[in-house]
């Protein structure tokens, strides 16, 4: 029921195409769009293309951020995010974060997932091309980026816990929470800027947990 109820309002999200063409990724678009593929097999044996352009700093005029597929170059339908493309044999998800997008694949009518092929020139594609390559860096990438969110939601809960047991009628019952952790203002700045650019990194590959990267944004 719920699967059913939340197939029909990603339905009416969607926008039929206009046709126009899909333009090429620039590498100064790497922090603003991301842009994904996968290719199916088509009637009479041949294969479509269909492209999923997601630009992250643009927004419709009720301000929501938006989807766009192509088929084989061309657009083809538009959704608000979360969207939900029907596409033969399945349907492609796609799910923003703050970060850029914390999903887009393949979910076939029989329950399988496989995430699409990121464009070469892209962010995702180039961490992908980092994760083919050498392995073992893009692992240690990946645990520092977990490490780093790790360090920074224990500052900003400690931080959190001593602002809220401040006031005099908690502090009475529970007593006063003191932080262990007493950064400076500049101090503050920094890490989250740096939790900002390790929930970045994870984006990049489609990583997303609601605690850590959702605490980050």
């Amino acid at each position: 029921m719920f699967e059913e109820m939340r197939s029909r309002r990603a339905a009416k999200r969607i926008k039929p195409g206009d046709g126009h063409e899909l333009r090429r990724f620039r590498w100064w678009q790497s922090l603003g769009r991301s842009l994904f593929y996968l290719r199916l097999a088509g009637g009479e044996g041949g294969h479509s293309v269909y492209a999923v352009d997601v630009r992250h700093n643009r927004s419709d005029a009720d301000g929501y951020a938006n989807a766009d597929l192509f088929v084989d170059g061309r657009h083809h339908a538009r959704s608000r995010l979360p969207a939900a493309f029907p596409v033969p044999g399945g349907t492609i998800e796609v799910k923003k974060c703050a970060f850029g997008l914390k999903r887009c694949h393949y979910v076939t009518t029989g329950g399988a997932e496989h995430q699409l092929e990121p464009d070469r020139a892209s962010a995702e594609g180039r961490r992908a091309r980092l994760d083919r390559d050498h392995p073992a860096l893009s692992r240690g990438i990946g645990f520092l980026s977990s490490v780093v969110l790790f360090g920074a939601l224990a500052v900003l809960i400690s931080q959190l816990l001593e602002k809220l047991t401040q006031p005099a009628p908690i502090a009475a019952h529970i007593g006063t929470f003191v932080s262990p952790v007493d950064l400076p203002a500049w101090l503050n700045i920094a890490v989250g800027v740096v939790a900002a650019m390790a929930s970045t990194e994870r984006a990049t590959r489609l990583r997303y947990n609601w605690l850590l990267d959702g605490g980050a944004g």
